[in-house]
């Protein structure tokens, strides 16, 4: 059955019957990796879920933001650029907030 094991030395997460024999980041040894406890490996889990989740959201963000540029710039009347620029501004704050909670995932070791 496959764990999760850290690096005590740099944070890293293995996957795998067991700990590696060195770090694939810092290539600290074999015994300074801990394994996780179930509650601990299910955290990292659905976080690597969520963070996922935010990525996309951000990606989404974006392309909103770049459609909105568009309509922007085609400027067929004001009530419709007002509603453009509108979303893009709603956009930014969407990624930032996604950007800041994968911030906070990485912050507390989910990721």
């Amino acid at each position: 059955m496959k764990k999760l094991f850290k690096c005590g030395v740099c944070g890293y997460l293995h996957e795998g019957v067991e700990a590696p024999d060195k770090c694939p980041k810092c290539g600290a040894p074999k015994e300074k990796f801990t394994e996780l406890s179930e509650a601990d490996a299910k955290k990292v889990y659905d976080s690597d879920r969520t963070n996922s989740i935010h990525m996309e959201l951000v990606s989404l963000a974006e392309a909103i933001a770049d459609l909105c540029e568009e309509g922007i710039e085609i400027d067929l009347d004001p009530p419709c650029v007002a509603l453009f620029k509108n979303a893009k501004d709603e956009a930014w704050v969407i990624k930032q907030r996604s950007k800041a909670e994968i911030a906070s995932h990485v912050g507390k070791g989910k990721w």
